[in-house]
């Protein structure tokens, strides 16, 4: 299994749904300028588009790289405001190392139309229906979950 960081951004109304957008590009680019920013902030008005349907409040942006594995989450209205669950502190490692990818979770009526814009600026950021889950490092889509059978004759014998 990867490790797995998660960090929590202040959004509507403490700040808008593209200023957002813009601190998480921030830091996931740990504030550096070249090809990664310029393709996040390619996609800024679709990914705003995400956040304001506070997509990301339950969900989480998921970031994949060659390192350790980055969620983001966003809180809204009163959450906003106040912003003590906010954790916005800088990464210990470079989000965006290597093969990077980024899952936007999102509305399934705006499914379609969200993964249609993203795809005209990059094919490392894609959008998924906000109650389907990015597979883990060591996991593969088809993946499915094992149910546990209680076994009450051997557990009561032994």
């Amino acid at each position: 299994m990867s490790t797995v960081a998660s960090r929590t951004f202040r959004s509507t109304p403490g700040r808008d749904a593209a200023q957002t957008w813009i601190a998480i590009v921030d830091l996931l680019t740990q504030g550096k300028s070249g090809d990664a920013r310029t393709e996040l902030l390619a996609v800024v008005g679709t990914a705003a588009s995400v956040i304001a349907d506070q997509a990301p409040k339950d969900a989480a942006i998921t970031v994949t790289c060659d390192g350790p594995r980055t969620r983001i989450y966003c809180l809204y209205d009163e959450d906003a405001i106040e912003g003590s669950d906010a954790n916005e502190d800088p990464l210990g490692f470079e989000p965006l190392k290597g093969d990077w990818r980024i899952s936007l979770p999102c509305l399934a009526d705006d499914l379609v139309w969200v993964q249609s814009a993203l795809k005209q600026h990059s094919t490392r950021i894609t959008a998924r229906d906000l109650d389907t889950t990015v597979p883990g490092a060591n996991e593969s889509a088809t993946t499915k979950s094992q149910t546990l059978v209680f076994d009450s004759k051997g557990f009561l014998g032994s």
